[in-house]
C-alpha cells in the first residue's frame, strides 16, 4: 500500500487541534484531536512511500511507536485515505495509459470524494472500461448523454436511432453540425468515439446469447418522441424485462425534462407500473394516451426540446448511469425526477411496482421487499458489492474523533 491523502479534498486547520477535510457539507469532515507533529506528517502521505518508509519518517519526527500504523488506520477508516498502488489489475493497466488516465483525472478526484475503500475509486473507473451500455435515441438528449458515458470511461456505448440527421438536431456535445445528412445512429457513433478517453479494452467476438453473452449492463431509453417520454411504452421494454436488463428512462416532453425511473426488473416499477399508476389515478389517462400516439406519427411538427434543458437532462441522467454502474442505487431506481422551465425546481415522483402490471415487481415487494441476494444479481461489475450494502455503510457511524462539518 502507498499511502495518499486525498488530494480532491481541501485541508484546512479550524483550530490549533482540529483539522478539516473538504469544503462542501456533503462531504467535509473534521478530524481531531491532532498535534502539530502529526500534522505535518500528512504531507509525507503523498504515495511516493509505503508503509515501512513512512514508519522511519515517522521515528525520524521521534513520532511514538504504532503511531504511524494508528494514524493510516484511522484515516483510511475515516475515507479519507487513498492507495496510489490499488485497485487490482483492471487500476494497474488504467494506470499504464497516461494519455486516457490524464483525461479521467477529474472524475478520478470525484470519485474518491465518496469511494471510502483505498484504491476503490480507480477500482470502480477501470471497471467501467469493461462495461456495455446501449444508448436508444440519438436526439438531443441522446446522443450527448451517450458521448456523456464515453467521456467517463464506459469502455462500450452503442447508440441505436432511426433516420438522419437533422438541423434541429444539432447541439453542443450532441451531434455537430457537419452531421447532418449522415445517418443518425452512425453520427452519434462517431460523436461517442471522438469523447472516448483511449482505446477500451479489446473485446472477443460477441458470443449469441444461447452461449451466455451478459448482454448490456444497462440500456438508457431517451426516445425523441415526446409521447414516448410522457408516456413510455411497456411493449417496448418488454424484451429488457424478460431478460432481466436494467434500463434508464431520460427525456423531454414540452418544457419538461424527465430522468427516470431506473428500472430493475422484478424489483422496481417499470413502464407497465407508471401506466397503470396512471390508469387508476385517471380513468381518462388510457383514451389520452391513445389519442397522443396516434397523433405523433402524422405530425411534421419539430417538437419542443429546449437546448439547455435537454443538456441538463443528459447531465442528469448519465450521472445516474454512472451511480448504477459504479455499484450504487441512484434516486431514479423507482422514482421520475422532473424539472420543469422557467422554474427549474427538480421533484421526484415515486413509479410504485402495480399489482396489474406482469413485470412481478409487486409481488416481490408485497413479499418482504428486496434481499442483498436481489441487489447482488444487479451488481454490475464482477466482484461488486451490492448497492444495498454500500448504503448501509454509508450511515454507519464514524470513526471515534471524526464528525462532519456544519459547513
Amino acid at each position: 500500500m502507498a499511502p495518499v491523502m486525498k488530494p480532491a479534498l481541501r485541508r484546512g486547520w479550524r483550530d490549533l487541534n482540529t483539522v478539516q477535510f473538504g469544503m462542501a457539507a456533503a462531504h467535509a469532515l473534521t478530524l481531531g484531536p491532532m498535534d502539530s507533529a502529526t500534522g505535518s506528517f500528512l504531507d509525507l502521505l503523498d504515495g511516493t512511500r509505503g508503509l515501512p518508509l513512512l514508519r522511519e519518517e515517522g521515528r525520524r519526527m521521534d513520532l511514538p511507536d504504532g503511531h504511524v500504523d494508528k494514524l493510516v488506520s484511522r484515516l483510511a477508516g475515516a475515507g479519507l485515505l487513498d492507495d496510489a498502488k490499488g485497485g487490482g489489475p483492471a487500476a494497474d493497466t488504467l494506470r499504464g495509459r497516461k494519455e486516457a488516465l490524464d483525461r479521467l483525472r477529474p472524475d478520478l478526484a470525484s470519485l474518491s470524494v465518496f469511494s471510502t475503500g483505498p484504491g476503490d475509486a480507480i477500482g470502480r473507473l477501470a471497471a467501467r472500461r469493461s462495461l456495455r451500455v446501449q444508448v436508444r435515441g440519438a436526439g438531443r438528449v441522446g446522443a450527448l448523454l451517450a458521448s456523456l458515458l464515453a467521456a467517463a470511461g464506459v469502455g462500450e456505448v452503442d447508440v441505436r436511432d432511426i433516420g438522419r440527421v437533422e438541423r434541429w438536431d444539432v447541439s453542443p456535445g450532441g451531434l455537430p453540425l457537419e452531421a447532418v445528412g449522415a445517418r443518425r445512429d452512425e453520427a452519434a457513433r462517431q460523436a461517442v468515439r471522438r469523447c472516448t478517453p483511449g482505446r477500451p479494452p479489446r473485446r472477443g467476438p460477441a458470443a449469441p446469447p444461447s452461449q451466455g453473452d451478459p448482454g448490456f449492463s444497462l440500456v438508457v431509453l431517451a426516445p425523441r418522441d415526446d409521447v414516448a417520454v410522457h408516456a413510455p411504452a411497456p411493449s417496448a421494454a418488454e424484451p429488457l424485462i424478460t431478460s432481466g436488463t436494467p434500463h434508464l428512462y431520460a427525456g423531454v416532453v414540452e418544457a419538461t425534462g424527465v430522468v427516470g425511473p431506473l428500472v430493475l426488473p422484478g424489483e422496481t416499477g417499470c413502464a407497465g407500473c407508471l401506466h397503470e399508476g396512471r390508469t387508476d389515478r385517471d380513468p381518462a389517462w388510457p383514451r389520452l394516451v391513445a389519442q397522443w400516439r396516434s397523433g405523433s406519427g402524422r405530425s411534421r411538427q419539430v417538437r419542443p426540446c429546449d437546448v439547455t434543458l435537454a443538456t441538463t437532462v443528459a447531465g442528469l441522467a448519465a450521472a445516474h448511469a454512472l451511480a448504477f454502474l459504479d455499484g450504487r442505487l441512484p434516486g431514479s431506481a423507482g422514482a421520475r425526477w422532473e424539472v420543469s422551465l422557467p422554474a427549474l425546481s427538480w421533484h421526484s415522483r415515486p413509479v410504485w411496482p402495480h399489482p396489474a402490471c406482469p413485470c412481478g415487481a409487486e409481488e416481490k415487494v408485497s413479499k418482504g421487499g428486496h434481499t442483498d441476494e436481489d441487489a447482488e444479481r444487479h451488481a454490475t461489475m464482477k466482484g461488486q458489492r451490492s448497492p444495498m450494502k454500500l448504503c448501509r455503510e454509508a450511515e454507519a457511524a464514524r470513526p471515534a474523533g471524526t464528525w462532519r462539518a456544519h459547513v
